[in-house]
């Protein structure tokens, strides 16, 4: 990471790397400088203090603002190195190029981004920049002719387009920033955008008929009868749910906890390859049982941040069963250093077979479940393993 994806010259990642280092191409995608700064400023804000870890992300910060977009645009999704704006091609998902309509993940990416590095700069403008950003996304979100194109991401390009779509991941962008901005700084507006989040997901996208969340919704939050009417995004669901126990710390709400925490385990139960280990991350359709059958890292990853925030304040045996079992496998299959390389495997297939060549570099899921797990074991060992007794 630091010596062939960070350019320490000019600001930002080169996510777009082979796992030997060589990049394959030197462009800049704002999802990625988004998710690296929020990155960088977290490690130093939480874990390091180290100079060089906050000037990663101050480098990047200044990559991003030299132009930034005016009125309700958002951020290039490309850059050249030297920060030209270009046409993206797509985001890498799954192994492929997906084409995407203008959506708003990358600037919710950089806003998050913004937030924490204010706090890690000292300079509450960043976090005001942050909600400007959230505000303008919501706004372009709540039109009824959002990203038509966007719920394809999930089916392929033979979907139906779906204008103004309620998508569970955005909610679970939205909800996480707001979580973590109201961590330092209270604000009414941020507030209500959080309670209008978490009703969104259990009171429309969640499905009592099968007691797991959708992820496509109409505009209205009525459910499409479509080809998006059973699909689950187990991996979303996953990592939204361990957001919501988050803010339910926030919030010390134990109801909203052990809502939380239930679906969580749910969500584990039905995602968990009985045949060959690991979380499936999506279902395309509940009734006809087809599942999106690779094992991305980060769904693995999502639940392992959630399994361990539930021990540290329950201290249920379930979910330390779960978290040795998830545990076991993802260090048993993900980490590529007999393969002479000092990385985790980042999207394989069901059997997490090693392939030589990737063309991306992870900048964000891996660090990020890291570190919330490294603070969750360190408030554990200051209470001398004793639950924290919120919630039980």
């Amino acid at each position: 990471m630091d010596k062939y994806v960070i350019d320490h010259e000019l600001g930002g990642f080169m996510c777009n790397t082979d796992r030997d280092g060589t990049n394959l191409s030197t462009k800049k995608n704002s999802w990625y400088m988004g998710r690296g700064v929020w990155v960088y400023s977290f490690l130093y804000n939480e874990l390091t203090r180290k100079k060089e870890h906050l000037e990663v992300a101050r480098k990047a910060v200044e990559f991003l603002l030299r132009d930034p977009p005016k009125g309700d645009n958002f951020w290039p999704a490309e850059y050249t190195k030297e920060g030209t704006p270009i046409l993206a091609k797509g985001q890498y998902i799954g192994g492929n190029y997906i084409p995407v309509s203008k959506e708003v993940y990358g600037d919710l990416f950089i806003a998050n981004g913004f937030a924490e590095y204010g706090r890690a700069a000292g300079d509450d403008s960043y976090w005001s920049m942050a909600k400007n950003i959230m505000f303008k996304c919501i706004r372009i979100y709540d039109r009824s002719d959002y990203a038509p194109n966007a719920p394809k991401v999930y089916l392929g390009p033979d979907a139906p387009a779906l204008a103004g779509a309620r998508l569970l991941g955005v909610w679970m962008l939205l909800l996480r920033l707001g979580s973590q901005m109201l961590n330092h700084k209270h604000d009414a507006e941020i507030e209500a955008v959080v309670r209008r989040c978490i009703d969104a997901i259990f009171n429309h996208h969640y499905n009592p008929e099968y007691d797991l969340i959708n992820e496509v919704l109409h505009h209205d939050m009525s459910r499409p009868a479509n080809e998006y009417a059973g699909l689950v995004y187990t991996g979303h669901g996953i990592e939204t749910m361990w957001m919501v126990l988050y803010e339910a710390y926030r919030q010390k709400d134990s109801e909203l906890f052990h809502r939380a925490a239930r679906l969580f385990r749910r969500n584990l139960d039905v995602a968990w390859d009985d045949v060959y280990g690991g979380f499936f991350r999506g279902v395309k359709n509940v009734d006809e049982n087809t599942w999106i059958l690779d094992k991305a890292l980060w769904v693995q990853e999502e639940a392992l941040i959630g399994l361990l925030f539930i021990v540290e304040h329950t201290g249920a045996q379930w979910a330390k069963d779960w978290f040795a079992k998830a545990f076991t496998y993802v260090h048993e299959h993900f980490p590529l250093k007999e393969h002479g390389y000092a990385l985790w495997d980042f999207w394989p297939d069901r059997n997490v077979t090693f392939v030589k060549h990737y063309p991306r570099i992870g900048n964000f899921h891996h660090p990020r479940h890291l570190m919330l797990n490294l603070l969750s074991l360190e408030r554990m060992i200051q209470r001398r393993g004793k639950v924290s007794g919120l919630f039980v």
